[in-house]
Parts: structure tokens; C-alpha cells; sequence
């Protein structure tokens, strides 16, 4: 007997209820019209659009018996003493940090970023005195990956987040952090980055996401990076979300012509994560780099979905993306390199690495392509593999313990992705994420050779 229409109706919104988006619209009823307005259409596309199915191919291997939208709640403010100390310490041109989707605390810019154009501040604070240049850049490009139900309540309920706009010729050396925490038991929160780079800018940006305890949380966000002609912009993210958190971020990048965007994304936490990343090369000489590392364990699900689309000619993207896995722990990878008809000399590759470390772990890789033109090298590959026996044997003779050799050759796995990092305080930062993953090596003992 099939379930009444209420019944469905219910599990494809949970605890998203009409009252709690009322309740959040009057909260942001100050900002303008244009916003609210498009709050509400998102709304309705979420209200409308049905929770993922196994007949959906851009879920396909997905678990989606964990994707429940019930007993969370946009939970009330913290304060930041109660979020303890980020795990990132490093040298910062500036910070802002926001918990339960409200800024707690922040580090202005130095006086001459500020003199010269920079803006580092709320997106709420952006959207009333920056209005034009907010409304032509946030939420812009559509949602082409199969989140477009979550697109859409990510948009209905986004309270506030960072935006930062690089004026012309402005090249900042510190990162510009964005701290995104979750605390309380059924916290939902909804991050999200702006950034606007001008012409002939060069930045880095850092956006971080952790959970403040170990309560379920529900972490909806998405990030929008604009870099305009000969801009180079480095964005790196780190989620460190709690065991039982239901985790899904989406990252759309816009390059127009000679500029260079890179990418990294390193996945440790969350019960069930996806994350897909949308990058659009538009105007020739654009350039982007995307790059992740995940390590999973237990019985965490990391779901990577990729796009990389070539609309101008002369353009190029590099694809790396690596995960280690553990226990009975499972990813999947699903990336595209789509050519349009007039991308010719497209340079486009695309390679998605798995170093199984458990017989239980499993790995799902569908890489694809999607050539419109005659004259392009693209090319895209997916390899599962081992611990080489003969590396480990080779360190354990030295006299390094199995988990230590194999900790090693983990790290030396990943060093590939973060040794494009042009800047080592970053590197060193995420090492030390990397190996509060991996430790203790319990579960790396266990190995047995394939």
C-alpha cells in the first residue's frame, strides 16, 4: 500500500517546516527585497523537489537511507569561548568566525588592505551596503550536480556568511580564514563564502568547518570563488564535522581569461559527506586546479562529485583527487570534463586516487568525459591499490613499527596534493589534521597484504 502524500511530504522536508522558515525570513526581514525574494523561491523549489532516489544517477552508490532530514533545528547563539581554540593556528591577514550561523568573533584586516578596497565581512553586512556586486555574484551558477534540493534550502535559510571582494591589483600574502563551527545537539547550519576577485588580484582564502561537539548536525553549506582576468586565487577547506554529523557542501568556481584558481578540499569528518565542486573555465588562458584528500574510517561515507566544464578555447584544469580509506569506510568519485564545441585546445585531466587499508573498505570511481570539440587533450583515469609490500617491509627493517610505516606511506600518498600548496604554514596545518585522523594506527595494523 503506497504512503499517503502527507506522509512523503513530510520525510522530503523532516523538521524543515514552513513555521521554521517563517520564523527564519522574519529574522533577515531587514535585508532587501531582491534577497527575501529569492529566499522564497528557493523555499518552494525545496518544498517541491523530491529527496534523492537510487534510480538517480547522480547518486548513484550512494547510501541514501542516511540522507533523513528530521530532528534538526537552526539552533539558538553560542559564544566563542565555548568553541575552544581552532585547530589551525597560522599567520592570518584577517578572520571570521561564525557559530550556529552568526558571527562570534573576528580579526579586522590590516589598515592599508582596507584603504586600498578590501572587503572582509558578513555577507548580511555586504548584502545591505554592497548590494549590486553581492546579487551578481552569490548563488549565480546553477546547481548541475544532483544537490539541487539542498541547493535550495542551503538558499532559503542562509542566515549569514563571509564575503570578500579583492579589488584590482591587490595581492594579500596571509590567508583570509573563515571559521564555520555547529554546537548543540540537531544543530543545522548553512556556511557560505563569497569571493569576488578582481583583476590581477592574488589571494588565499582558508574556510574551516568543525563541529563544537559531538552532537548530529546537519552542515548545508556552499561557496561561490569569482576570479576575474589574471587573477590568482587559492582556496583551501578543511571539515572536521563531528562522527554524526550529515555533512553537504558545494563549490562553484568561475575563471575568465589567464586566471588561475586552486582548489583543495580535505575531507576527515562527518558521518555520511558529500561534496561536489563545479568549475567553469570561461575565457581562454584560464586555469583551474582541483585538488582533495579524504581519509575514512569506521564507517564514514565521503560522496565527491566533480565538474569541470571548458567554454572558451585555450583553456586547462587538473583534476587530483585522493582518498585513503580504513575499516569498512566508503567513497565514491563521479567527475566530468565536459567540452564545448568552441573550447578548442582544451588541456583537461582528471585522476581520482584510493589506497585501500582495509579489506572492508570500498572505493566506487566513475570518471567520464564529454567532448563537443576535435582539437583537445583531455584525458581522465581511476586507480584502487595497496600499501606496497615491499615499502613497508623496507621501513619495518629500519626499524619503524607496521602502523608507523604504514602512517608514512599514507602521508607520502597525499604529499603529491599538498606539495602544490604554495604556502607551507597550510601544508604544515594540515599534516597535523591529517594525523589526528590516522592515529591511533590500531586499525592500520590490521592490514594484510593484497
Amino acid at each position: 500500500m503506497p504512503a499517503p502524500a502527507a506522509t512523503l511530504a513530510d520525510a522530503a522536508t523532516g523538521s524543515f517546516t514552513p513555521e521554521l522558515f517563517a520564523a527564519h525570513l522574519a529574522s533577515v526581514a531587514h535585508l532587501p527585497a531582491w534577497w527575501l525574494d529569492r529566499k522564497r523561491e528557493a523555499w518552494a523549489r525545496f518544498t517541491a523537489l523530491p529527496l534523492p532516489k537510487r534510480t538517480d544517477e547522480s547518486w548513484r552508490f550512494a547510501t541514501l537511507t542516511g540522507f533523513k532530514l528530521d530532528g534538526y533545528t537552526l539552533p539558538g547563539p553560542v559564544t566563542a569561548a565555548a568553541l575552544g581554540h581552532a585547530p589551525i593556528g597560522i599567520a592570518k591577514a584577517g578572520k571570521l568566525v561564525f557559530a550556529n550561523n552568526r558571527l562570534v568573533a573576528q580579526e579586522a584586516l590590516a589598515a592599508d588592505l582596507v584603504r586600498r578596497g578590501v572587503i572582509f565581512e558578513t555577507l548580511q553586512n555586504a548584502i545591505l551596503k554592497h548590494g549590486d556586486l553581492v546579487k551578481a555574484h552569490l548563488l549565480a551558477q546553477p546547481e548541475q550536480l544532483g544537490s539541487e534540493k539542498f541547493s535550495a534550502l542551503h538558499t532559503a535559510l542562509l542566515a549569514d556568511g563571509a564575503f570578500i571582494y579583492l579589488p584590482r591589483g591587490v595581492e594579500i600574502a596571509e590567508p583570509l580564514a573563515v571559521f564555520h563551527y555547529a554546537a548543540g545537539a540537531g544543530a543545522a547550519v548553512f556556511p557560505h563564502t563569497l569571493v569576488v576577485a578582481e583583476q590581477d588580484t592574488r589571494a588565499t582564502i582558508l574556510d574551516f568547518f568543525h563541529s563544537a561537539d559531538e552532537g548530529a548536525h546537519f552542515a548545508c553549506g556552499r561557496n561561490d570563488l569569482y576570479a576575474s582576468h589574471g587573477a590568482k586565487l587559492t582556496y583551501v577547506a578543511a571539515q572536521t564535522w563531528s562522527r554524526e554529523t550529515l555533512s553537504l557542501q558545494s563549490n562553484s568556481t568561475v575563471a575568465r581569461r589567464d586566471a588561475r584558481v586552486l582548489s583543495l578540499n580535505l575531507h576527515l569528518g562527518g558521518r555520511q559527506s558529500r561534496h561536489e565542486s563545479h568549475s567553469q573555465l570561461q575565457a581562454p588562458g584560464a586555469h583551474s586546479e582541483m585538488l582533495a584528500l579524504s581519509v575514512a574510517h569506521g564507517t564514514q561515507e565521503f560522496d565527491q562529485r566533480t565538474l569541470q566544464i571548458h567554454q572558451a578555447p585555450h583553456t586547462s584544469s587538473n583534476l587530483l583527487y585522493k582518498n585513503a580509506l580504513l575499516d569498512s569506510a566508503k567513497t565514491i568519485f563521479s567527475g566530468l570534463i565536459v567540452v564545448d564545441p568552441d573550447a578548442q585546445k582544451t588541456d583537461a585531466y582528471q585522476s581520482n586516487r584510493n589506497l585501500m587499508l582495509s579489506d572492508d573498505a570500498e572505493a566506487n570511481s566513475l570518471p567520464g568525459l564529454e567532448i563537443s570539440a576535435n582539437d583537445v587533450r583531455c584525458s581522465h583515469g581511476a586507480t584502487s591499490s595497496r600499501i606496497d609490500p615491499e615499502q613497508e617491509f623496507y621501513l619495518q627493517s629500519r626499524g619503524i613499527g607496521k602502523g608507523a610505516a604504514a602512517e608514512l606511506l599514507i602521508f607520502g600518498f597525499f604529499e603529491e596534493v599538498l606539495s602544490k600548496l604554495d604556502h607551507e604554514p597550510l601544508q604544515d596545518a594540515f599534516r597535523a589534521l591529517i594525523k589526528t585522523k590516522i592515529k591511533p594506527p590500531s586499525s592500520l595494523r590490521a592490514l594484510r597484504p593484497a
